[in-house]
């Protein structure tokens, strides 16, 4: 049931902005590179049950980041962002991989708006997973989430897109979530860095 939710709120979210997309006055789109960090939660675990103790991973490494804005007026508009750990990182003897998923409202301040610098604060709902690599299904069942759990969060962020042409930018992001009950690791609490280029569709 938890799941089921949690995915009606991503389609509904999804829903809102796929009927607006008409009357969007700017579409953008990026791709870049970031990480997110998150400490271990202190656990030991004799995964291959052989008596030897392994240590959980800590969430860090690298992402690599996607994401789409679609923008109505020069103040308001709605966002998605999607993060993966492209890379397997170590956890208790396996590997795992994790990725951030987030819908937003996005509010551009127009005070400090100008031609070639668009600051973004958002705000939004979405989802994180963790999923692990095994090679059977022993050692997976002693891993808690294993093989792979999802996890309801919230997010906000600070972003700014510094224009280099009237369609090409860049664009560094601080993201926080707060990941519901994010067990695997030892803080529900998870900042997110980032660096992206965009292009801009639609804009004056």
């Amino acid at each position: 049931m938890k799941s089921i939710c949690q995915a009606a709120v991503l389609l509904a979210l999804g829903l809102v902005a796929s009927l607006q997309l008409v009357r969007a006055q700017e579409v953008d789109g990026y791709v870049g590179f970031g990480t997110a960090r998150a400490g271990s939660n202190g656990q030991q675990i004799d995964t291959f049950s052989d008596g030897t103790l392994h240590a959980t991973g800590s969430l860090d490494g690298a992402f690599t980041d996607w994401g789409a804005n679609v923008l109505f007026g020069k103040q308001f508009g709605v966002g998605w962002t999607g993060s993966w750990k492209f890379s397997s990182g170590p956890y208790a003897g396996l590997g795992y991989h994790a990725n951030f998923q987030v819908f937003d409202g996005i509010y551009q301040p127009g005070p400090i708006r100008t031609k070639r610098f668009v600051p973004e604060l958002r705000a939004g709902l979405g989802l994180a997973s963790v999923r692990f690599d095994f090679n059977d299904p022993v050692s997976c069942s002693q891993v808690p989430g294993c093989p792979d759990d999802r996890f309801f969060l919230a997010h906000m962020a600070v972003a700014a897109r510094f224009y280099i042409s009237n369609h090409v930018f860049l664009r560094p992001a601080v993201d926080v979530h707060f990941v519901h009950d994010f067990y695997p690791f030892g803080s529900n609490w998870v900042p997110r860095y980032s660096m992206s280029v965009g292009y801009s569709f639609g804009r004056e």
